[in-house]
């Protein structure tokens, strides 16, 4: 039995832990600790280095390039000391870059997802390749950043694109779950609207259709609104732990700082990917292109998450019957969308695998 004296400094302790985490939670944030170097900026956008690591036992030559989705902030990827991916792939040998979209404002509201797949990434990567002395790439997309990596892959038609790894990406916007059927009424509803010529989504002013970083991440926690109020339930039972309202302080963080979706990919999202769902008849959400996912040759490690409703296994794996490439892997985890990328089980299971995956192929 728990003495009163004891008890008393207990609750002393959790209190101040609690004070903390209200009045100054940067204080208790892990993320972002592993060093890199910014090689180029362009506007808002910047491509980060992260230099190799001294512990790293071996060498891979062909670099791996993360490319992020929008409406997140870069935290993600190095979340904590001991559970970060970029941390992981070098200690793995392999040389990492990471592609930080930054935060768009309304200057960037004309921005398409064909100004990330047709101008940005061509870009980016030609300054990869020039500071890595090396043609051969492989690429990580987690979620929209997925779409760009295969999507510009199609488009480029880039033959030295040798590896994709894309987590949580999504393809048949019409074949995933709740959120799917939800996107096929928006679609619809679009297109009876998009009759009246003057209503259709790329006929209005894009900063109509910007959707500001406090509503992403609102959204966000709505597909999962049990999973969002658990870790506040689990802080408020765990207050004596520091360690524990540290990680929830750096979770909250990634969460509730969310980024703005440009007008533009609104328009083309709305348009492409809910109403001619593009994608999953082998197609890319670019206005004119007739460039074909089929075109795709890159070996593939596909991983989606078995309880993902944001970006469902069927709607990710329909990728695999559209893609030319002959060298694909499909693997389900455990998870929820955010969960498969950084989970507390992706440092000893996933990350792992796609680095044994990646080093066969690099």
């Amino acid at each position: 039995m728990t003495r009163p004296a004891t008890r008393f400094r207990q609750v002393q302790h959790g209190l101040g832990n609690l004070r903390d985490r209200i009045r100054n939670p940067a204080a208790l944030i892990q993320s972002e600790h592993t060093p890199f170097q910014v090689l180029q900026r362009q506007g808002i956008v910047q491509l980060r280095w992260y230099p190799p690591l001294d512990e790293a036992k071996t060498r891979h030559p062909t670099p791996v390039v993360i490319v992020p989705p929008l409406a997140v902030n870069m935290s993600i990827y190095d979340l904590f000391p001991n559970r970060s991916l970029v941390r992981h792939l070098l200690e793995q040998g392999f040389p990492v870059y990471l592609l930080d979209w930054g935060r768009p404002g309304p200057a960037e509201d004309h921005w398409q997802l064909a100004t990330y797949i047709t101008k940005l990434l061509p870009d980016l990567l030609a300054r990869v390749r020039t500071h890595a002395g090396t043609r051969q790439l492989s690429l990580h997309g987690w979620s929209f950043g997925g779409l760009f990596a295969y999507a510009y892959t199609a488009w480029s038609e880039d033959p030295d694109i040798r590896n994709l790894v894309l987590v949580g990406a999504p393809c048949d916007y019409h074949n995933n779950g709740i959120v799917g059927r939800q996107q096929q009424r928006i679609g619809r509803l679009v297109r009876r609207v998009g009759r009246i010529r003057r209503l259709r989504p790329h006929a209005m002013p894009p900063r109509v259709f910007r959707s500001p970083g406090w509503l992403n991440s609102t959204m966000y926690k709505l597909t999962s609104p049990v999973a969002s109020l658990r870790p506040h339930l689990d802080l408020l039972r765990r207050l004596q732990d520091r360690d524990r309202v540290a990680a929830h302080a750096t979770n909250s963080a990634f969460v509730d700082d969310m980024v703005a979706y440009p007008g533009g990919v609104v328009q083309d999202v709305l348009q492409h990917l809910w109403c001619d769902n593009l994608l999953a008849a082998g197609r890319l959400p670019i206005a004119g292109s007739d460039a074909r996912l089929d075109r795709i040759t890159a070996s593939i490690l596909l991983i989606a998450g078995e309880g993902d409703p944001v970006v469902t296994p069927q709607s990710s794996r329909s990728l695999l019957d559209l893609v030319g490439s002959q060298d694909t892997q499909a693997l389900g985890i455990p998870g929820g969308h955010m969960s498969i990328l950084a989970g507390t089980q992706t440092a000893t299971d996933t990350w792992p695998a796609i680095t044994q995956w990646l080093a066969a192929r690099s």
